[in-house]
């Protein structure tokens, strides 16, 4: 691949898109930023592609700026670094650098990798550019926010006011931006990825000990349900945030694990959240139960399919029949599953009971049932005397088999006799 001047790809006749996609520029002829400026309109004007352009910037920039190019070797020495100055002289040829290209870039949404401005607004946030252009930077990749990769989203916060180490609120800015876009802009698949990489950001973002619960929350619910094919990466965001966090409430566990759609689990997510001791009861036994709606209805479509029960409406006759032995198994899991909801169920019973048992006492429950059980107990052993003493043949004088008022009086105080009986018996 030759290279060109920056004069020849601007003064060549033709196709100027086909010559400057067979060749490259010369880096020696873009050291002047205004010179540089001033082409890229003059290539504009001549019809070059955007995407063509975009790719000289891109490439521009990183000559001169290596923290554009994403690579962490960096084999050019930039302009910027040939000469020993002052750090506040570097960020202020930094500031000036950003808002130039800011000001240059294709207005086309795909005509500059999202990654490129993620990195292109990192370096502004860090030298502090004008917000305007901070703003443009955000609207651009808000519109292609699909195409970003973690690392690059990654974003530092140089701002005193904000808590966490990353930048929380700029991704909550840029995913508010893509989900109030129009729908003709944005795709299905796109939210998609979207969702998945917000959930990855959590993830990473949740080993923060300054990350508050609100802001993990607004991010989560930021993006709609139904962009969330599976949960399983919001609820490994989840449990990482309980990790980090050991002095999160019962109510914010609770406010946390509403966020999961239970239903949306993979079968190794409820597994591991049916034994996850972090997560609240309730929030287990809707994964159980979601989990053994899950396997019957497996188990309606292996029974529909061998007969054993009336095929449903709307089944597909292309659906594999399931053996034996796999429906055995399946069986098997669903009583299992059932036996550990029915043990939970039995937990949190028992807990209730000793609820209960403490706010009795705390009314003195207790000790009237002390009083009262002694009670009882006489009344019981005196019906059975005179159960006995009225069962069978009467005998003499109406007492069953004989027996006179002194026995009956000697059966009721016997083994507990007060002193004074003892001395009139005797």
């Amino acid at each position: 691949m030759k290279k060109v001047t920056l004069q020849e790809l601007q003064n060549y006749p033709g196709k100027p898109s086909q010559f400057a996609a067979e060749c490259w520029i010369d880096d020696a002829c873009i050291l002047d930023m205004d010179y540089f400026v001033k082409t890229i309109t003059g290539i504009k004007a001549k019809g070059v592609r955007p995407d063509l352009i975009g790719s000289i910037i891109s490439h521009y920039a990183s000559k001169w700026l290596p923290e554009l190019s994403g690579d962490d070797v960096t084999k050019n020495i930039t302009s910027f670094e040939e000469s020993p100055e002052s750090v506040s002289a570097s960020w202020m040829k930094k500031r000036f650098f950003v808002e130039t290209l800011v000001g240059i870039l294709p207005p086309e949404k795909d005509s500059i990798p999202c990654n490129f401005l993620l990195r292109l607004l990192r370096i502004a946030n860090m030298v502090g550019v004008e917000p305007a252009y901070r703003a443009e930077l955000e609207r651009r990749i808000s519109r292609q926010l699909d195409q970003a990769s973690l690392k690059e989203l990654m974003i530092p916060a140089f701002s005193h006011t904000c808590g966490t180490l990353l930048d929380v609120e700029l991704v909550l800015r840029l995913v508010n931006r893509f989900v109030n876009m129009d729908e003709a802009v944005k795709s299905g698949a796109a939210i998609v990825k979207v969702a998945k990489l917000v959930d990855f950001y959590l993830a990473e973002a949740a080993v923060d000990s300054n990350m508050t619960l609100p802001e993990f929350v607004t991010l989560a619910e930021a993006l709609p349900a139904y962009a969330r094919a599976t949960y399983d990466g919001l609820y490994r965001a989840i449990d990482t945030y309980l990790k980090a966090h050991s002095g999160v409430s019962k109510h914010e566990r609770k406010s946390l694990c509403r966020l999961i759609d239970s239903r949306k689990l993979s079968p190794e997510a409820s597994l591991h959240a049916a034994q996850n001791e972090r997560l609240p009861v309730r929030t287990v036994i809707q994964v159980l139960f979601s989990e053994q709606n899950k396997l019957n209805r497996n188990v309606d479509w292996s029974g529909s399919f061998s007969g054993t029960r009336s095929p449903s409406v709307g089944l597909e006759p292309t659906a594999r029949c399931m053996s034996k032995r796999e429906v055995v198994a399946q069986q098997t899991e669903i009583r299992r599953l059932r036996e550990d909801v029915l043990r939970l169920q039995n937990q949190c019973h028992a807990m209730q009971l000793q609820v209960e048992r403490l706010l009795e006492k705390k009314k003195g429950f207790f000790k009237w049932k002390k009083v009262g059980v002694p009670m009882f107990k006489a009344t019981s052993v005196a019906e059975n005397v005179i159960h006995e003493s009225s069962g069978g043949a009467n005998g003499e004088d109406g007492f069953a088999g004989g027996q006179t008022p002194m026995d009956i009086k000697a059966k009721l105080g016997k083994g507990r006799t007060p002193p004074k009986w003892r001395k009139s018996l005797s």
